[in-house]
């Protein structure tokens, strides 16, 4: 809608100054010579907003002009309302600041969208943790956050999944990501775009250097070309399994990071067929949790490493499991 237009052009001039024709069409998803009739409509109806051409010219307000008006609509005020788990904002210590937005918001809301904006409140919770994730380490973001919104480099001491000693780098943030409860430094080292666990950061120091980033480059644009490459990053052993039916739920949620697709289903075979996809021989060991509901057709080689861990876990439970009995025939007890 024209209306929802206006609005919009007039809350980016507010809060990003001046800004080009182009960006705001683009922005927008319109014409540029549409933003220039909106322009013209909003200074019809008394907005100080102008126009200056040239190589470093844009559209902006007169100085000094603001409007209190929200312009909500109704979804945009339930919007506001469905939020992350409150456990990111403590994170990063704005729980009471979240709490207090969210109180002058609603009091700011037009009437009648403040009851939808309450029940939605109350009636959606979003909690971007996974079940049973176990013990969380205990993640300091101060420093962490102080260089992001500083724009200075960081001095890490980082420990890499699988590794006991930790490593030092030098890196330029970019900002901060929390993924499914879990929060990501993303940051450039040596110019190329890296993802540090900060659970992961043992010591972080803040650094007197400013960050060097390729400019126009921003946290959105390196976050999703770091994500792609983990969700992405191709499997190298190709696995056949069948799975009984009475586990093949809890099969799909605990593999689901190596499922090369979904198995067909029929609904009514005793056992499902399911390919995953694997990254080295040694990760097939993560099938002995589901006992002898799963079992693995082919390659030969991982029939092979999955027999040998099953083998070894039967071996060390049978000698734990005599020792007990070795020393009560010793002490004479039947």
């Amino acid at each position: 809608m024209k209306s929802d237009r206006l609005l919009s052009i007039l809350l980016l001039l507010q809060t990003r100054g001046r800004v080009t024709a182009s960006e705001l069409a683009a922005r927008l998803e319109v014409s540029v010579r549409t933003i220039y009739r909106d322009i013209e409509a909003l200074s019809i109806s008394g907005v100080p907003v102008y126009a200056e051409r040239g190589r470093h010219g844009g559209i902006e307000l007169l100085a000094g002009f603001r409007t209190d008006v929200t312009g909500l609509t109704a979804d945009e005020s339930r919007a506001l309302f469905i939020l992350a788990a409150q456990g990111a904002h403590a994170a990063l210590g704005l729980d009471s600041a979240l709490g207090s937005a969210l109180r002058k918001v609603m009091a700011a809301l037009p009437a009648p969208h403040r009851p939808a904006a309450e029940a939605t409140a109350r009636r959606i919770l979003v909690d971007a943790t996974r079940w049973k994730g176990g013990p969380q380490r205990s993640v300091d973001l101060a420093t962490l956050q102080d260089a992001v919104f500083a724009d200075r480099r960081l001095r890490l001491r980082y420990r890499h999944s699988g590794e006991r000693k930790t490593r030092a780098y030098t890196v330029d943030p970019y900002g901060l990501v929390a993924k499914a409860g879990v929060w990501y430094l993303v940051a450039a080292r040596r110019g190329l775009p890296r993802l540090f666990r900060a659970d992961r950061v043992h010591s972080a120091a803040l650094l007197d250097d400013p960050v060097k980033r390729r400019p126009g480059v921003e946290l959105a644009d390196v976050w999703e070309v770091l994500r792609r490459q983990v969700e992405e990053r191709p499997g190298g052993i190709d696995v056949t399994v069948r799975v009984r039916r009475d586990r093949l739920d809890l099969f799909l949620r605990l593999m689901a990071p190596y499922l090369a697709e979904l198995p067909d289903d029929d609904g009514d075979s005793a056992w499902v067929t399911a390919r995953l996809s694997l990254g080295v021989v040694g990760e097939a060991r993560q099938l002995l949790q589901f006992s002898d509901r799963v079992e693995v057709l082919s390659p030969p080689e991982v029939r092979a490493e999955v027999a040998r861990a099953a083998a070894s876990v039967t071996d060390l439970y049978q000698r734990v499991g005599g020792r007990p009995e070795e020393k009560s025939r010793s002490d004479g007890v039947l």
